[in-house]
Parts: C-alpha cells; sequence; structure tokens
C-alpha cells in the first residue's frame, strides 16, 4: 500500500499536554477503525505548530477522508516515492 506524509498546520500543537495528545490519537484510530483495513496511521511527528504524519492508504483520497472525518487539518498530502538515510550513501 502506498504511504503518504501528510502535514497539519495546529496552533500550539507543541504545548498540548500529553493527555490531549491522547484524545486527538484516540479520535484518529477510531475514524480509522471506522474506515476499514484500506488507511492506516503509522506514526507522527509533532512540532511547535505543526504534526507530520506517516499513513499508508490505498490513495489520497482515502487519507483526505480521513482528516475530513476526525476534523483534522491536511494542509498538504504527498504520497512518498523513496526514502532514504545515511546508508543510502554506501556503496
Amino acid at each position: 500500500m502506498p504511504k503518504f506524509v501528510i502535514e497539519r498546520a495546529i496552533p500550539g500543537l507543541g504545548a498540548l499536554k500529553p493527555a490531549e495528545l491522547q484524545s486527538i490519537s484516540q479520535k484518529s484510530c477510531g475514524v480509522l477503525q471506522e474506515m476499514g483495513p484500506d488507511v492506516q496511521w503509522v506514526q507522527s511527528y509533532v512540532t511547535g505548530g505543526k504534526m507530520y504524519c506517516i499513513y499508508r492508504a490505498a490513495n489520497e483520497d482515502l487519507v483526505r477522508e480521513h482528516a475530513r472525518r476526525g476534523g483534522f487539518p491536511a494542509n498538504s498530502v504527498a504520497q512518498i516515492t523513496c526514502v532514504i538515510d545515511p546508508t543510502t550513501a554506501e556503496a
């Protein structure tokens, strides 16, 4: 299944308490459960005012539908075409 990176602009995100992040996560998981196996949350990275989420999904529309149903912003959604890391530089 293709992977996507989603950028979510959420002012003040980095100042949220663990219980608030847990609530957001629970909402996301509930929506995913309703939507079925064609869209899956892998992990997210929280910064001061943005969240970068990695999802597996059959297509971009499912990623956007998850955001719509959950009330989450999806400021940009891009399909990941390749992953590189320091080992990519090795011959």
